[in-house]
């Protein structure tokens, strides 16, 4: 399929979005959700790079002001009312990440003396990590595309806040150790297991951030830096499984891989072994996935943002694969970065698959594509536009 094609459904996906969520024109009561609304600012900003409009760039800008407003304040069927963060409005309004962001589930997060239960939490609100460092991500790329420290500052600001209130110190061996899921508030922990690949994403986010931050103030002491919480995702990274058959999770090895493979290449990190073990652990689970036929199923059985995030990622390994064939590319100083990444590339045809499927107008009108419409649309978009996304 041709580019120019590739962007006119972009487009439509995108400009569509904006209308059926209050974004443009602009909804008394908009409808804001953390994950689709990150891919949607990285879509509207790889839009504006394509075609140099600036209504798509000004789109982008409008959606993080209105996801700071609607997510970083209590619902409004909370009894609670105001900014999270309990800043006053003019406050917080300059420092809308400083309380972190609600997920903008449909349900209220559960109470403390309510019981749990696993089926309901999918729909009841709270914090994700893994979505705040989605937003950290999105925020940066804002302030890459037009200069504007500010929203760099707002995605420490939240990095600072999440990871303070989602990381512990285990009492049974005194490793630390970190939430899946937040109340709303950040006071109490509503799922107490650990995503796993959470700490190696927000050790990749952290230091996307700190090598995007103006080095100047920051080496003047005049700008928050992430240091010690980057030393603090190390830490609980140490040994951790990190293969998975699940299609979004590989896509995010993937993802977290590209961005580490920018930041080698730039010289601003050198672990080149981790990347490898990033791209083995992919690689392996791109084995089993590959072995569950999931691909040549029915659209009833499939979900198509799962498997998007799977497309995605691997266009990231087609940019770490371009970035390794640049003369003097540091990547392929390890001994073993050919050979893991010659692996993954008998996988990398597996995207335009996903997305001629997904792009087929009757695979869009079965109950698992209408159940998560705007995500699936969204995440489809940035599969076929993903420079926006995947650039630091």
């Amino acid at each position: 399929m041709k580019p120019e094609n590739h962007t006119a459904r972009i487009i439509a996906i995108m400009e569509r979005f904006a209308e059926e969520t209050g974004l443009y024109p602009p909804a008394s009561s908009p409808k804001r959700y953390l994950w689709t609304d990150s891919f949607a600012v990285c879509n509207f900003l790889e839009l504006f790079r394509r075609t140099g409009d600036r209504k798509y760039r000004d789109l982008a800008l409008r959606l993080v002001d209105q996801v700071h407003f609607v997510l970083g304040r209590f619902s409004r069927e909370d009894p609670r009312n105001g900014w999270i963060s309990g800043l006053e409005d003019e406050e917080a309004r300059e420092h809308p990440t400083m309380g972190g962001l609600r997920i903008g589930k449909p349900l209220l997060e559960r109470g403390p003396d309510e019981p749990f239960d696993e089926r309901i939490e999918w729909d009841r609100d709270g914090q994700y990590y893994h979505y705040l460092t989605k937003w950290m991500h999105a925020l940066n790329r804002v302030s890459r595309v037009t200069g504007d420290i500010s929203y760099n500052r707002w995605a420490i600001d939240l990095a600072k806040t999440a990871h303070a209130a989602f990381t512990y110190t285990s009492p049974i061996d005194g490793r630390k150790r970190m939430y899946w899921k937040m109340s709303v508030d950040l006071s109490r922990p509503q799922v107490s297991s650990m995503g796993q690949h959470d700490p190696l994403d927000g050790y990749v986010t952290y230091c996307e951030l700190e090598m995007c931050g103006p080095m100047e103030l920051m080496k003047a002491g005049q700008y928050p830096d992430l240091s010690a919480e980057i030393r603090d995702m190390a830490g609980i990274c140490q040994g951790m499984d990190l293969v998975t058959d699940d299609p979004l999770g590989i896509g995010g090895l993937l993802f977290d891989s590209c961005r580490l493979a920018q930041m080698i290449q730039s010289g601003y990190l050198k672990d080149v072994a981790l990347l490898v073990s990033l791209l083995s652990a992919a690689a392996e689970g791109l084995r089993y996935f590959s072995g569950t036929n999931l691909l040549n199923m029915p659209a009833e059985l499939r979900l198509a943002f799962r498997e998007e995030g799977l497309s995605i990622g691997l266009h990231g390994a087609e940019k770490v694969d371009a970035l390794a064939r640049e003369e003097g590319s540091p990547l392929v100083q390890d001994p073993n970065f050919s050979s893991v990444l010659g692996r993954l590339r008998e996988y990398l045809g597996l995207a335009e698959g996903i997305e001629r499927f997904w792009l087929r107008q009757e695979n869009q009108t079965v109950q698992t594509w209408l159940e998560h419409e705007e995500i699936n649309a969204v995440m489809l978009a940035t599969s076929l536009g993903p420079e926006g996304f995947l650039l630091i």
